[in-house]
Order: structure tokens, then C-alpha cells, then sequence
């Protein structure tokens, strides 16, 4: 989703990318790009130079996905103190003993 959102604002490169996407591993970022990549949603467009310059891009059909990937962002962003207060309920009520934990 991070990425989508960071791509629909243009073209970038792919240290602009894991710039852009907070705490993102180059692993990570490499995986999810290739994935994107290969569903048809990101174009790479390599360029001969040294070192060799990498570009990321939305392909219409990555376009066509980021009004609802805005949404699901500004909802999240909206509702983020919800969720971490659910997830620590949830941990406390399921924390395991620590006698079983080895």
C-alpha cells in the first residue's frame, strides 16, 4: 500500500522509494516492487548509465488503484491509536504465562 501511495505521486527511484516508506528493508522494498512489478501495477524502466539508474513507476492499471489505496491510507492513518489500543488489549488478554515461555 506504502509504495502504491508513494508511486502515485510520480516516478521515483529506488533510494527516493525506501526513503519515502519509512523503516522499509531494501529486502523488503525489492520484493514488494518485483511483486507490484509482476502484477502488472509498477513499470521499471532500467537506463545505461554507471552506476545503473532504476525507475519506478504506477502503470495505468496501478493508476486505476490509487484512489482506493488513498482511502485505505487516510482510514488507517485516522484510526491508528484504535488499532494499537486494540492490539495491546488483545496482548494483554493473550499474553502466554511466562513459565510457558521458552
Amino acid at each position: 500500500m506504502l509504495v502504491l501511495r508513494r508511486l502515485s505521486d510520480g516516478t521515483l527511484r529506488f533510494a527516493q522509494l525506501r526513503r519515502a516508506v519509512d523503516g522499509i528493508s531494501q529486502k523488503v522494498l525489492t520484493n514488494t516492487l518485483r511483486g507490484l512489478e509482476r502484477d502488472g501495477l509498477v513499470t521499471r524502466r532500467i537506463y545505461a548509465s554507471v552506476p545503473p539508474r532504476v525507475e519506478y513507476s504506477l502503470t495505468e492499471l496501478g493508476r486505476s488503484l490509487s484512489g482506493l489505496v488513498e482511502g485505505i491510507c487516510t482510514w488507517d492513518e485516522s484510526h491508528i491509536e484504535r488499532v494499537e489500543e486494540a492490539r495491546a488489549r488483545y496482548d494483554r488478554t493473550n499474553a502466554a504465562p511466562a513459565d510457558e515461555i521458552q
